[in-house]
């Protein structure tokens, strides 16, 4: 049956651009891999971890808060049917990073040579070297919204740590091992729209995810050659409890988002979890160093110039268009 969402309270032209929250890949995309997700316990992470494990991935997800995470992989798994894994990792530790790597490695024998390993439940897992059998999303992040001038140096590096550091320890760590496995991948980190020109108010998450498209384009030139492939996706707004409470803890700027958003709506996680999903397949095995914008269009309508114009009335166009037709010369 399909499921379609529409809040009642999001513009009319919603209506137009229904949410289809069913999995667009076949059922069996991701059969025989690995995905790790960070931050994958709750909120975007968690909607991206259960597509993936619909879709047969065994899944390994990671944040600081264990019981959030074991929590989650219960109900995840019992619904898909397919493991997941709850791994207790601070992205901005790079010694943490490196256990829990240790960890992923130890629980699904990837990354490693290809062949055929064994699980510790004593299950062969079998992967060719070549293929991409493992997955990392990128997901882990942090916001909040502050004056420039009030930004303390632990406001600045509780964002960039997480968003930038952690990103690069995660990335790196797993992706050394990868090449020395000769293993493939798709990875794929989660970004912003506003990552390309700044944004006010939120600086230090503007210039930390402007640092990890830099970084992922960076390695979709150098590590091709491994099988490696790297990709963002530029986000718009997706209502989550965790981002919202601090990026719009009032609620008195939704309304004022939701009037620049041309499809009327917010995002919904389901709708992010398919494009992550299908950026990660086989179906995308083309696509690296590309940061891909999914925002409802809300960066086009903020760009255009005379986008302003839409709350022109039929009759002040009336007005207008005559007043230019009598305009003479130049």
């Amino acid at each position: 049956m399909k499921t379609r969402s529409n809040s009642t309270h999001e513009g009319g032209q919603a209506a137009f651009f229904p949410a289809d929250k069913r999995p667009m890949l076949p059922t069996n995309t991701f059969d025989g891999q690995v995905a790790l997700i960070t931050g994958g316990g709750t909120g975007l992470g968690r909607a991206m971890t259960t597509m993936l494990s619909t879709l047969g991935a065994e899944c390994i997800i990671m944040s600081r808060k264990l019981d959030v995470l074991e929590e989650t992989a219960r109900e995840i798994s019992a619904a898909t049917g397919n493991k997941v894994y709850p791994i207790r990792c601070d992205v901005r530790d790079a010694d943490a990073v490196k256990s829990a790597v240790d960890e992923v490695q130890n629980l699904t024998g990837l990354p490693h040579v290809g062949g055929r390993s064994t699980s510790p439940e004593g299950r062969a897992v079998l992967h060719q070297a070549t293929d991409e059998s493992f997955v990392l999303i990128s997901n882990a992040a942090g916001n909040f919204v502050c004056p420039s001038e009030k930004l303390t140096p632990g406001g600045w590096r509780a964002i960039t740590d997480t968003v930038l550091a952690g990103t690069a320890y995660i990335t790196l760590e797993v992706g050394r091992r990868l090449i020395q496995a000769k293993q493939g991948a798709a990875v794929l980190a989660i970004g912003t729209i506003y990552s390309e020109f700044g944004s006010g108010f939120v600086a230090p998450s503007a210039a930390a995810k402007a640092g990890v498209e830099a970084l992922y384009k960076s390695l979709a030139a150098e590590w091709g050659r491994y099988g490696l492939r790297f990709n963002a996706i530029q986000l718009g707004p997706i209502k989550t409890k965790g981002a919202f409470s601090r990026l719009d803890p009032t609620g008195q700027f939704e309304a004022i988002t939701l009037a620049r958003i041309p499809t009327g709506r917010f995002g919904q996680p389901e709708e992010l979890a398919n494009l992550a999903a299908y950026i990660c397949s086989p179906y995308a095995s083309w696509m690296t160093g590309s940061s891909l914008r999914f925002d409802g269009g809300e960066l086009v309508s903020m760009a255009g110039e005379f986008n302003v114009l839409q709350k022109v009335t039929k009759e002040q166009w009336e007005m207008i268009s005559n007043l230019i037709r009598k305009t003479k010369g130049s």
